[in-house]
């Protein structure tokens, strides 16, 4: 009996893990879910993408597609100031994919070595000592958050007026760390040996582009990427004049909340505009008139590298150096871009096919995943793959219920076998 009893505990077991995965391969592979349009029908996702934002009462929103490198469609709606393809957002961690930018232009000119220990190139601040080799903590662990930083980072950021700490106090112990993050930048786990997203990393990488560059991180990102690439709106401190184009931020209850100022440049606090982002977005493909992928920033060699594949998850490719990387574009390479979220609900969303130069822009505030939905949705459109975030996001909410309930059912089914047999015995 006992022998039995084990058999049908483990088919039980193991019918439940294989409808869990059965679910979650579901949910990977968008089975069952509907597209918001034809694949070719450019208007009709359009008009899709503009029912969804029309319906957005709580905050503001900029929306805009790119087809070829050129956009071709946008769509603005905002419950407060009327919002353009000029006004600025605050747009979090998107500010990381332009860091990265800022970081290579150094490594193409030969200031820094992307594997050479970011140690080597610091005088202001340094890592505290740690029972792991802190020398493995590289520039290129730094962008694909391979460093083995356990700060958990995260920044909520300082009130205007507020007193600011200085660079090197907010790397030693963020004082505006997110709830629940550590704070501390240092090195908690083996450099090299997993995925562990780290705010702290790139506000390491902004300490990394002042010493090198011997200029302001904003001086430097302003002169050295913003500029060349004609993105004359972006900035991480806004003047007098951006200060004036800045979008009012949103709580999801759609409350008016006040924008708050942030030491960590690099990792969360760029102020742009949809229509500087799609030129971001451009410059990752030769131009219309022959202009290089990179613009003369970056050489189209770099820009190809930093897609790559450096962090994986579960064995899924999902980071490279400064980019995600979202879904297969079914043309051997990767749909790339960067989310960007933050208190109260900002939320930030850009997606890129390399191949086609085609890509769709999302920043808003009022709802935490609006931007994030609909750019998950662009990807589905154009590739039928779900993205990174959309599958993450979904799991976290109906897709674990699935999957807890899909597995409870084979438990309770095998049970039921179990019992009848027993009792027939």
């Amino acid at each position: 009996m006992l022998a039995k009893l084990a058999v049908a505990v483990i088919a039980a077991l193991v019918a439940a893990a294989a409808g869990a995965g059965l679910i979650f391969a579901a949910a990977l592979e968008g089975w069952g879910r509907p597209a918001a349009a034809e694949r070719a029908d450019v208007a009709a996702f359009l008009a899709a993408m503009n029912q969804r934002l029309d319906a957005h009462k709580t905050g503001n929103a900029a929306f805009l597609l790119i087809e070829a490198g050129e956009p071709v469609g946008e769509h603005f709606v905002s419950k407060g100031a009327p919002v353009d393809r000029d006004t600025l957002f605050q747009v979090a961690s998107l500010s990381k994919w332009a860091t990265a930018w800022g970081v290579m232009t150094l490594v193409e000119r030969g200031a820094i070595d992307l594997d050479a220990p970011v140690s080597k190139y610091l005088t202001r601040w340094s890592l505290p000592p740690s029972e792991f080799d802190n020398d493995k903590v590289t520039v290129r662990r730094l962008l694909s958050h391979l460093a083995g930083l356990s700060d958990g980072l995260g920044y909520a950021g300082f009130e205007q007026g507020a007193p600011m700490p200085t660079l090197e106090e907010s790397l030693t112990r963020a004082s505006d760390a997110s709830p629940g993050a550590d704070g501390r930048v240092r090195v908690g786990e083996e450099p090299g040996s997993k995925f562990e997203y780290s705010g702290g990393g790139y506000t390491l990488l902004q300490l990394l582009i002042e010493e090198t560059s011997g200029q302001s991180f904003n001086d430097y990102m302003e002169g050295a990427v913003f500029g060349p690439l004609g993105m004359s709106s972006s900035t991480f401190v806004p003047d007098a004049g951006a200060e004036a184009r800045i979008a009012e931020i949103y709580g999801a209850d759609g409350a008016l909340a006040a924008r708050r100022n942030f030491v960590s440049l690099a990792a969360t606090s760029l102020y742009t505009s949809s229509a500087d982002m799609a030129r971001f977005v451009a410059a990752h493909r030769p131009g219309a008139a022959g202009e290089p992928a990179g613009r003369g920033v970056l050489k189209p060699g770099t820009l190809k590298a930093m897609r790559a594949p450096e962090a994986s998850v579960f064995g899924a490719a999902i980071w490279g150096l400064g980019v995600i990387l979202y879904a297969d574009n079914n043309r051997g390479d990767y749909i790339i871009g960067h989310d960007g979220s933050n208190e109260p609900a900002i939320n930030t969303s850009v997606r890129l096919d390399p191949d086609t130069g085609d890509g769709v822009v999302v920043l808003e505030t009022g709802d935490k995943l609006l931007a994030s939905r609909l750019a998950g949705d662009w990807v589905f459109w154009k590739t039928g793959h779900v993205d990174t975030l959309t599958v993450i996001a979904e799991f976290r909410g109906t897709m674990r219920k699935a999957a807890i309930a899909g597995a409870a059912g084979f438990l309770l089914a095998f049970a039921s076998v179990f019992l009848v047999t027993r009792r027939r015995a």
